[in-house]
């Protein structure tokens, strides 16, 4: 069939680029609204004095007594708050935003692998909130702890709350993307980038690269970077157990299918 030459010739290209922008344009503000929502719920309870007072916890049950955090900046003891309450809307509407991204690019996936991201996209948001629940209830009190054995006598600890927010936000990443190991590993097993044989040889570099990483990323003290090089470690044999299971899973689909076509065929 001819096409009419007064018809434009990226006419047929623009129309599905728009209704991609469109929906792009949806998912972005589904999104928003999501982490506004849990913003107004956390601003009306704990607040974000309450929100920051709880971050501030691990620290201030290890300072010395009568110790305090301070503000060296007048607007400090209100947008240092209103920080940790954006931060925590976020990371509490962080499984609506990645359904959003998810339900964006699922139609331009095949089935194969829209069985694979729906999974993963579920599993690394939790291994994320695990991640930063252990940096919180463990990492936090057991870091502040040590520090302040070292600490001399003739000095008075009074952190900045601005700086306390930085080191929190960091940890946070840190430990948070840490955990993010055992996707990491079966993506790249089932994209067939590494085989499972090659990251079980892998094994010591990575104990290096984890060790390498943890000395990187956090605070100079060893009880940090134990606790974050050690779960690394952990979580690479993990990573490399789910992706035998996912070898063994999608081997049998192969083998289904050929039996399904063989017995069509006959």
């Amino acid at each position: 069939m001819s096409q009419d030459p007064n018809t434009p010739e990226m006419e047929g290209t623009e129309q599905p680029f728009v209704t991609h922008l469109i929906e792009l344009r949806d998912r972005l503000i589904r999104a928003v609204l999501a982490i506004g929502v849990c913003f107004i719920a956390l601003a009306l309870y704990p607040g974000p004095s309450g929100l920051y007072d709880l971050m501030a916890q691990p620290l201030v049950q290890n300072l010395p007594k009568g110790a305090t955090l301070i503000a060296t900046s007048v607007i400090s003891p209100f947008m240092v708050p209103i920080k940790i309450t954006m931060l925590a809307a976020f990371m509490l509407a962080l499984p609506v935003v990645l359904y959003q991204i998810w339900a964006f690019v699922a139609p331009g996936l095949y089935a194969n692998e829209k069985q694979l991201v729906l999974p993963l996209i579920v599993s690394s948001t939790l291994l994320f909130f695990m991640g930063v629940a252990f940096c919180y209830f463990f990492v936090f009190g057991k870091v502040f702890h040590f520090i302040q054995q070292f600490a001399p006598k003739s000095i008075t600890a009074a952190p900045d709350i601005e700086a306390y927010l930085g080191f929190v936000i960091n940890m946070f990443l840190a430990f948070g993307a840490a955990f993010e190991v055992p996707v990491v590993v079966v993506i790249l097993s089932r994209m067939g980038i590494v085989p499972v044989a090659k990251l079980k040889e892998w094994r010591g570099y990575f104990v290096v690269l984890a060790f390498v990483i943890a000395a990187v990323v956090t605070p100079p003290d060893v009880v940090s970077q134990l606790a974050l090089a050690i779960p690394m470690c952990i979580l690479y044999e993990v990573g490399i157990w789910a992706a035998q299971l996912a070898d063994r899973s999608k081997k049998k689909h192969e083998e289904a299918q050929k039996d399904a076509s063989s017995a069509s065929g006959s």
